[in-house]
């Protein structure tokens, strides 16, 4: 599954650019794509990146909402960058994406915060997700 953990760190990527650069998610992965077609020494982006960072785009509004409300004592902007984006990324993979199981989005999730983000992010990241975790069906429930 190493080549899912690439596609996530790659996804986890772009999001945080976009964020940057304050850029539509959509057109950092159009960039992405072009200059990994035209410079042989950018990686391709895989399908998977692509279905995560798209998938992202339609739910952003609900997973900020959702990050908002359960993100105790933590405003977006306030958060680092680095964990917001994370957290965005495992909130759309947690959710609404089936076929990937809950606790390997969990410690994927967990390893971004560990490799990129602050000593204190892998226990904020998991604790945070692990709620969602624990509330998935509603949320998904009441977005019908």
């Amino acid at each position: 599954m190493a080549a899912r953990n690439t596609a996530r760190k790659r996804a986890f990527q772009i999001l945080f650019e976009s964020d940057q650069r304050g850029v539509d998610v959509l057109t950092v992965l159009a960039d992405w794509i072009r200059h990994s077609r035209s410079d042989i020494r950018q990686p391709p982006v895989s399908e998977y990146t692509m279905q995560l960072v798209e998938g992202y785009a339609t739910k952003v509004r609900r997973i900020d909402d959702l990050i908002a409300q359960y993100a105790v004592g933590w405003t977006l902007d306030r958060m680092p960058v680095v964990d917001r984006n994370i957290l965005r990324l495992g909130a759309y993979e947690l959710i609404w994406v089936d076929e990937t199981p809950d606790a390997v989005v969990l410690d994927e999730s967990v390893q971004l915060a560990k490799e990129f983000s602050t000593d204190e992010s892998p226990s904020f990241v998991n604790g945070l997700l692990g709620r969602f975790k624990e509330l998935k069906p509603s949320l998904r429930r009441d977005e019908d």
